[in-house]
C-alpha cells in the first residue's frame, strides 16, 4: 500500500476520479493533483452549516480558474455537485459550526473538530461516485500537520475504504496524497504541478481560516491569521517559501 491510498486496489488503472473539494488550499491542491492523473474528474462540495460558509463561495472561484492555470488538463475537469449536510452540522455542533471558543476539550480534542465528518464525507461521496459511474475517491485528508482531527488519519480512512467496499460490493479506493505531506511540502506540491500560477490561485482564491476572514490579506493568502487553519497554512507557506 502507498502512502496516498487507501485499498483495495483496483484490477485496471482508474481513469475518473471524484475530489472531496471544500475550496481550500488542501482540496485545490488535490484537484489540481487529480486532473493531472485522471481523464475525468468531478467535484463534490459538502455544505453542514459551517461558520466559515465562505468556503462554499472559495470552492466555485478555485474550480473557476483551474481551466487557466492547468489548460492542458482542463477537458478533464467535469461536473461539480452540492451536497445539504446542515441536518447532520447541527447535530455534530462544534466550533465549525455553532459560536464557539476555538479550545481544546476535555478529551484533548480541538472544539473545530466536528465529530465523524470525513467518514460522512466520503459515505456521500461514494454514493455519488458509485451512481456517477467514477472509479476513485480523492481526499485532502493529512496526518502530519492536521488541527489533531482523528478521522484524518491514515488508519482511519484505511478502515473507511474497507467499509464502503464492503457496503457497495466493489472495490473503493479513497485517494489522500496528502496525507503523509507536510503543509510545506503541499505547497511544494502545488508548485511543481502548476507553477507560480496554480500557487496564486491557491493564495488569492482558496479559503482555509475558521473564522471565515475574507478581509485580511497575507503572503499565503486570506484569514484572520490566528486560529489553527491560518497558523498552520501559514507556517507551511514561510517554510516553503524560504526553503
Amino acid at each position: 500500500m502507498s502512502d496516498s491510498r487507501s485499498m483495495p486496489a483496483m484490477a485496471t488503472p482508474a481513469s475518473s476520479a471524484l475530489v472531496l473539494f471544500s475550496g481550500g488550499q488542501d482540496s485545490a491542491t488535490c484537484l489540481a493533483w487529480a486532473l493531472e492523473r485522471y481523464d475525468r474528474v468531478e467535484t463534490v462540495g459538502f455544505d453542514y452549516g459551517q461558520r466559515h460558509h465562505v468556503e462554499m463561495e472559495a470552492r466555485l472561484a478555485v474550480r473557476g480558474g483551474m481551466p487557466a492555470v492547468l489548460p492542458q488538463w482542463a477537458g478533464r475537469l467535469g461536473p461539480d455537485h452540492v451536497v445539504d449536510l446542515t441536518g447532520y452540522g447541527r447535530i455534530a455542533e462544534s466550533a465549525l459550526t455553532a459560536d464557539r471558543a476555538i479550545e481544546r476539550d476535555a478529551r484533548g480534542l480541538p472544539t473545530t473538530f466536528v465529530p465523524g465528518r470525513n467518514l460522512v464525507f466520503l459515505a456521500c461521496a461514494a454514493a455519488l461516485a458509485d451512481r456517477r459511474g467514477l472509479e476513485v475517491l480523492v481526499g485532502g485528508m493529512c496526518e502530519t500537520d492536521y488541527s489533531g482531527y482523528p478521522d484524518c488519519r491514515r488508519d482511519t480512512i484505511d478502515a473507511m475504504a474497507t467499509a464502503l467496499s464492503l457496503g457497495l460490493d466493489k472495490p473503493v479506493v479513497i485517494e489522500t496524497p496528502l496525507m503523509a505531506l507536510t503543509k510545506a511540502q503541499t505547497w511544494a506540491l502545488a508548485d511543481r504541478i502548476g507553477g507560480a500560477a496554480l500557487v496564486d490561485l491557491i493564495v488569492e482564491a482558496s479559503h482555509t481560516c475558521y473564522r471565515g476572514d475574507r478581509e485580511h490579506r497575507h503572503a499565503w493568502g486570506y484569514g484572520c491569521g490566528d486560529c489553527p487553519a491560518c497558523e498552520l497554512r501559514a507556517a507551511g507557506h514561510a517554510e516553503w517559501a524560504g526553503a
